[in-house]
């Protein structure tokens, strides 16, 4: 009886581990640099992983060298695991949006090219028409003075970029570009999602 009680614990809690999975959903948005989208979107409640890659090009398993080129035709981006019952997507491109320049054709500040563009890979058909009313909402309104170019493409194959680029500026915060272009971008955030932001530690 002792070994059956313990055997339904471990399969209600398998159940329930697997349940949670579930409601477990993926946000896939290139902004500039991964290693700043990743320090950004680290920081929001209800996001439970990012994992920096390369996405939207034409070769298989691209490397940093190859999609560095330009030639390939993938964006630097991040794949954002979040919980939609804390953070919604809407809020998420809210962030997306403000944390970064959507109308500057390729190009983030100094860093320049294709694999720097902005654009939003949904993966279903709901994160597609919440991303381009959004996006038609801006152009409307004139939000940024300038057209939003933000490209809204269907996700295609998710290639996860070196182990180096994990995590980057948690590990490299005193690197110059961590202090002179991410920190700026995570003390806006403070100012603008303060609301948004997981408990400092």
């Amino acid at each position: 009886m002792k070994y059956l009680s313990i055997i339904v614990l471990i399969l209600f809690s398998l159940t329930d581990a697997e349940g949670q999975q579930k409601q477990l959903e993926k946000a896939t948005f290139g902004n500039g640099c991964f290693w700043c989208s990743e320090a950004v979107f680290q920081r929001l409640a209800g996001v439970t992983k990012v994992r920096s890659g390369y996405e939207g090009g034409s070769i298989p398993n691209p490397t940093y060298d190859d999609v560095s080129s330009g030639l390939t035709g993938h964006a630097e981006v991040i794949e954002v695991t979040y919980d939609p019952k804390v953070l919604s997507y809407v809020e998420l491109l809210n962030v997306f949006w403000k944390t970064h320049d959507p109308t500057t054709l390729n190009r983030q500040g100094a860093d320049v090219g294709t694999q720097y563009r902005s654009v939003i890979f949904y993966h279903n058909d709901k994160q597609k028409a919440l991303a381009e009313k959004y996006k038609n909402e801006l152009n409307k309104t004139n939000a940024f003075g300038k057209p939003v170019v933000t490209a809204i493409n269907k996700a295609q194959t998710f290639y996860v970029a070196e182990k180096y680029h994990q995590n980057y500026y948690n590990n490299n915060k005193n690197q110059p570009y961590c202090r002179a272009v991410i920190q700026p971008k995570l003390e806006k955030l403070e100012q603008v999602f303060k609301d948004k932001l997981k408990p400092a530690h």
